[in-house]
């Protein structure tokens, strides 16, 4: 597992590795009881603060995605498919207004929009 931060990056730290994570446990690349890296680990990985690392861990189990084990470490949490299939259509929702609000901004008509989603989806 690589986590990738950016300084420049409008999101907060915390925020990036949590995504991260999220999107390894959704697409399979970390599954069910496999251990994330313990906090101190990953913020010396990270060259961050172990706070950092705390609330992103503290967001992921808030979320369901992982649960930690005093004195053990924090593990992928069992995921229930259809828990990762509403996040993943969360993600979708958030992009499709995204694309059509600048459709509306900038004159592209429905059809217009329908087409271009058509072409990706089916691609």
């Amino acid at each position: 597992m690589e986590i990738i931060i950016s300084n420049s990056s409008e999101k907060p730290i915390y925020e990036q590795i949590s995504t991260q994570i999220k999107s390894f446990i959704m697409n399979g690349s970390l599954s069910a009881g496999e251990a994330l890296p313990s906090m101190r680990g990953l913020a010396k990985d990270l060259h961050i603060s172990v706070i950092t690392v705390q609330r992103a861990y503290e967001d992921l189990t808030r979320d369901g995605f992982i649960e930690t084990v005093s004195g053990k470490g924090s593990f992928v949490a069992s995921q229930n498919m259809d828990f990762i299939r509403e996040e993943q259509l969360r993600i979708a929702e958030d992009h499709l207004q995204t694309a059509a609000e600048i459709g509306r901004a900038h004159g592209i008509s429905y059809e217009q929009m329908t087409n271009i989603l058509k072409l990706f989806y089916v691609e």
